[in-house]
């Protein structure tokens, strides 16, 4: 890292925690690590994000909204995999017992090397980890541990050996109800809540695909080595979309919208040292199949939207692909918006197609599934399973119901996998969704047929086309690229700024009189009852220091205009990047702000409109008659 990133990266940190953006938890107690408070300023500008982000996506694709509790039963949970899947890979010093994730030890190792001048390194080394980085996602427990073990790395306190890396779960444990009997987990995403009611939505959509349904809200993850402030923590908040289509037919109606957009896309095939991402159009992406689909594709295109809209500069995001070894057995295709950072490229946001598996995952409680009326009736040939009832009954006791509307609810292509395995070993371990663990069905407990029948709809498990928005980094990445300092007009000091867009700032406007006056402070108050009647977040000073340290204060919150009053009939507007000021009417100045942050006008519209340059022109004019005098 550069001298003038860690400098800049540091100021950006003090910025935000001497102004309460947002603050270690608990920091009174020594802080807990992963844990984080957002004071009044962060807490604005995440509810404006929110607000866009809902505003961008579920007002305008008409999604559906849900909100379902953090606490989830583990039944849920190990149906979805989670359980026994959802894990990162860990090291511990094999003295001390200090635990870290594996693959951060090997990228800062790598990194470090990488950008020590000090100890120069051959140029095969340097192709070596550059190399390790660029498949670092996908190397298995096996491949991690040879690699730390090939490069020495060590406990980076105490110098110590490390364990070989080995799974460790990331879902915080609990109990429901005072018996201790029932275990829940602290949900670690929220696309559990929508999968599980998917059929009552399917119902309410009048069982009509394709359609979306969104949630926010808390998830929880107990990360090994949290660290990076809200890039990685043990409690955040996540934005879910699931995009329910047939899997059939994965085109979307409003593809032709986003398909000219010309992305920075990192196709897995190119993903190779010295290799960058390349500007590719959507439409040209999906058409080539880099991009599995046009629903898919659809979606790439309004992340980017909703990332630039938000602030984010257009020249630091990219769309990776997902590695073959990065990806889920049952994805079709995903991928990720990424942003740089003074860490790196940060992945922000998932975008994948899960194909019918989440819905599938769920099924052995109840058949989440949609249908299609046939126009003609058609005679089908279908594997099709009965259990035997006398065998199933005496095996499994009060466990025979769980089994029965397991078995019962599987699909042609489980059944069919079935059999293969019950024609070669006689039995097949088999997981029972309401009863959360594996049981063994024998050859004589089912009887697998092929059956003619004749079809009126046809049935099928809809496939998922998932957005999942990491709304902390994302306000992390959006203050990294807002902040920058400028000198004080006597250039001895640096002043911090947030360039933030008045549609996520905190607040979008300070009032204050511009000297002490009774009747000017008496404006000011006026204008601020008026800004609140229009819903407009703001802050009013009237402390009395000089207008140029009033104005340095509410820049390095981000405020991006600021009233100042200096007549009873006119005020000043200051825009805070320019520092441009134009001159409105008191009764005009409330309804300016509003136009500007809410998107309504630019600055640079209010700036060359006609009245503005009038009113420039006769200051110039007065101030060359004042000069000549």
């Amino acid at each position: 890292m550069s001298n003038n990133t860690e400098s800049s990266r540091s100021a950006l940190a003090n910025t935000l925690e001497r102004r309460f953006f947002y603050i270690p938890s608990f920091k009174i107690y020594g802080a807990v690590a992963g844990l984080y408070d957002y004071g009044s300023p962060g807490c604005k500008l995440k509810k404006n994000v929110l607000s866009l982000w809902h505003q961008h996506f579920v007002h305008e694709e008409n999604m559906w909204e849900i909100d379902c509790p953090c606490l989830t039963p583990e039944v849920v949970l190990k149906a979805s995999g989670h359980v026994d899947k959802f894990t990162d890979l860990m090291v511990k010093d094999v003295k001390k017992g200090t635990c870290y994730r594996a693959d951060h030890l090997l990228k800062d190792f790598c990194n470090k090397k990488l950008e020590d001048q000090d100890r120069r390194i051959s140029p095969e080394m340097a192709m070596e980890l550059k190399q390790v980085l660029s498949k670092l996602d996908g190397l298995s427990a096996e491949e991690l541990g040879a690699c730390i073990k090939k490069y020495g790395i060590r406990a980076p306190e105490t110098d110590n050996y490390l364990s070989d890396p080995y799974p460790f779960n990331l879902m915080f444990q609990t109990s429901i109800g005072p018996s201790g009997s029932s275990t829940g987990f602290f949900r670690p995403e929220t696309a559990q809540g929508i999968f599980v009611n998917f059929m009552d939505i399917y119902y309410d959509n009048g069982c009509k695909l394709p359609f979306a349904v969104a949630q926010v809200g808390q998830a929880f993850r107990n990360e090994i080595s949290p660290r990076q402030g809200l890039l990685r923590v043990r409690e955040f908040t996540l934005a879910e979309i699931e995009h329910f289509v047939d899997p059939e037919d994965k085109s979307h109606v409003k593809f032709p919208t986003v398909d000219k957009l010309q992305l920075p896309m990192f196709p897995r095939d190119e993903q190779k040292p010295g290799q960058s991402a390349r500007l590719i159009s959507l439409g040209e992406a999906v058409h080539s199949k880099i991009v599995e689909n046009e629903t898919l594709g659809y979606f790439i295109g309004r992340v980017y939207l909703f990332l630039t809209r938000l602030g984010i500069d257009k020249n630091r995001i990219r769309f990776r692909q997902h590695l073959a070894k990065e990806m889920a057995h049952y994805a079709a295709d995903c991928w990720d918006a990424e942003i740089e950072t003074s860490y790196g490229w940060i992945e922000c946001v998932g975008i994948a197609d899960r194909s019918a598996y989440d819905l599938k995952a769920h099924s052995g409680k109840s058949r989440l599934e949609a249908h299609e009326q046939l126009s003609e009736p058609r005679e089908v040939e279908k594997l099709v399973i009965s259990p035997v009832k006398k065998e199933i009954g005496p095996a499994f006791e009060k466990k025979q119901k769980n089994v029965l509307e397991a078995l019962e609810a599987m699909d042609e292509e489980e059944i069919s996998k079935m059999k293969a395995e019950l024609d070669s070993k006689g039995e097949v371990d088999f997981f029972v969704c309401t009863l959360g663990e594996h049981v063994s069905i024998k050859s004589s407990m089912v009887t697998i047929s092929k059956v003619k029948t004749r079809e009126h709809q046809r049935k099928f498990t809809p496939s998922v086309i998932e957005p999942s928005f990491g709304i902390g980094r994302i306000i992390y990445c959006l203050f990294e690229h807002s902040f920058y300092t400028r000198p004080d007009k006597t250039g001895d000091e640096q002043l911090n700024v947030f360039r933030f867009n008045p549609l996520v700032a905190p607040f979008k406007c300070t009032v204050f009189p511009l000297v002490r006056n009774q009747q000017f402070e008496e404006v000011a108050k006026d204008i601020s009852k008026s800004l609140t009647s229009a819903g407009i977040s703001h802050k009013m000073d009237t402390t009395g220091t000089s207008i140029g340290k009033r104005y340095a204060r509410t820049d390095e919150l981000g405020v991006p205009f600021a009233i100042t009053v200096d007549s009873t009939s006119s005020v000043t507007i200051r825009e805070r990047d320019s520092k441009d000021q134009i001159r409105v009417s008191v009764k005009k100045a409330v309804s300016v702000v509003k136009e500007l942050s809410e998107g309504l006008r630019t600055w640079e519209d209010v700036w060359w409109s006609p009245s503005q340059r009038w009113k420039r022109f006769w200051r110039s004019c007065f101030r060359f008659i004042l000069s000549r005098n």
